[in-house]
């Protein structure tokens, strides 16, 4: 199989709109894992310029709130393959507008897989970690995956 296309990053960036939050005025859960499953999806075709679809989530855990208003600075990248699966961290941090540094509110693996045009698994290139930061985030995916059974 090929080289990877792009081990580059992805950043989305969204907005904290009303009709985003609850009657505490933060955003829903729900929204948000619809942000990061985007972010891994794309981050996926980015890598092996292929269709993706979500196979598994790992347990997200919801650190902080994100408010009304907030910016959310969601960062994905492949860090873990199988031969037709992408494992993808996914990171999403809450920015206020007077301060535009981040604060992480949730992260987890998003395990994507390849599909043609039949919705049938299709051979992806493989990840090979290099750096000591690459090895541990693929051995967290790889125990992940395996929790997921």
């Amino acid at each position: 199989m090929s080289e990877p296309y792009s081990l580059e990053p992805v950043v989305l960036l969204n907005e904290v709109f009303p009709g985003h939050t609850n009657s505490m005025d933060t955003l829903y859960g729900g929204r948000l894992m619809s942000i990061m499953d985007t972010a891994a999806g794309m981050v996926s075709s980015k890598y092996a310029h292929k269709e993706f679809v979500t196979v598994s989530v790992d347990a997200l855990k919801f650190r902080r709130p994100a408010y009304q208003g907030d910016i959310i600075r969601t960062t994905s990248r492949v860090v873990w393959t199988s031969p037709h699966t992408a494992g993808v961290h996914v990171i999403s941090c809450r920015l206020s507008r007077s301060e535009w540094e981040g604060e992480e509110i949730c992260s987890g693996f998003f395990f994507m897989v390849a599909v043609d045009s039949e919705m049938s698994p299709t051979e992806i290139p493989q990840f090979s970690p290099s750096t000591d930061e690459e090895k541990g985030l693929w051995n967290r995916a790889q125990a992940a995956r395996d929790a997921m059974g």
